[in-house]
């Protein structure tokens, strides 16, 4: 049997994560949006449109780039585990390179994908 998906179709569940409105690094996976905030080491970090543009995914699929994040200032000190963007009702989060900071350091996210492959 074939399986076949229009870039349009997956488009649809990256738009819902291209309203994402900040961006988090926290000390433990968040398992709500208000985890995202509270298990943060700095303070939520504002997304702008141009921060996660959708494009093709490469190999197949579509992807969101989200853009690299510079100079956040760390407000707690912790160990940074996860990196999670939220829209204030939902949210996506994924680990991170661990990382022990203290209050006032400043830390860099590193762009990266979040990819919806084609069927196989």
């Amino acid at each position: 049997m074939v399986k076949k998906v229009t870039d349009g179709f997956l488009d649809g569940g990256l738009d819902a994560i291209n309203g994402a409105t900040a961006i988090n690094i926290c000390s433990a996976e968040p398992t709500t949006v208000a985890e995202c905030d509270s298990l943060s080491l700095i303070p939520p970090h504002a997304l702008t449109a141009g921060d996660l543009p959708i494009a093709d995914g490469g190999s197949g699929g579509r992807r969101i780039t989200v853009a690299l994040q510079a100079d956040l200032v760390v407000d707690a000190d912790g160990t940074a585990t996860h990196v999670a963007i939220n829209d204030g009702t939902d949210y996506y989060a994924t680990t991170c390179t661990s990382k022990a900071v203290l209050i006032d350091d400043e830390v860099t996210v590193p762009a990266w994908d979040i990819l919806f492959n084609d069927p196989t």
